[in-house]
């Protein structure tokens, strides 16, 4: 498949990322403890390991990849959005370490699904083939729900805080605007 130079940049730069990500993958499996994180790090793996495929087919193949990514469903575990149900756990970098804890592991799995997120949407504004585009849009999907899961972990250990916005800042930030009125049959 013909690529324009700036995908086939943009290609390899995300196709590394991929082998870095599942690389990693490999080891935290190794290492995890908890039988919920590793749970969801295995359901996770294959994904990743498509999606680098895929790409190598897209470098590689003069037709382009054979299959496509399936997006992940966004799974909910939290019974509530705006507060965590565990204590806050303060955290300290630890400087002297032969292995990763829980928390280590999925701080690093969850940034790198982020920094993936972005770099996937980046890449899929500026790829000029629709197949491409649209391959990039479906990895920057399975990147957030991926966030999302490790996210929710986090949040249940107590790993990642997540309080309620104060009701006056949003009320406060409400009042700042104004619905449009008129018509808008485009969004009826």
């Amino acid at each position: 498949m013909q690529l324009a130079a700036h995908e086939a940049q943009d290609l390899h730069e995300l196709t590394l990322s991929c082998v870095n990500s599942v690389t990693t993958m490999a080891f935290f499996l190794n290492q995890v403890k908890n039988p919920e994180l590793k749970a969801i790090l295995q359901q996770h793996f294959d994904y990743h390991v498509k999606d680098y495929n895929i790409k190598v087919e897209y470098l590689s193949k003069p037709d382009g990849p054979t299959s496509t990514l399936q997006v992940p469903p966004l799974n909910n575990t939290l019974p509530e959005y705006t507060q965590s149900q565990a204590e806050e756990q303060p955290v300290t970098p630890r400087t002297q370490l032969n292995s990763l804890n829980d928390r280590e592991i999925a701080t690093s799995y969850m940034l790198t699904l982020k920094r993936a997120g972005r770099e996937y949407a980046w890449a899929a504004m500026e790829a000029s083939n629709p197949g491409l585009r649209s391959f990039l849009e479906d990895a920057f999907k399975m990147s957030s729900h991926h966030a999302f899961d490790v996210w929710q972990w986090m949040v249940k250990q107590g790993y990642y805080p997540l309080k309620a916005a104060d009701p006056v800042i949003t009320q406060t930030l409400g009042q700042m605007y104004d619905l449009v009125q008129g018509p808008s049959s485009v969004l009826q």
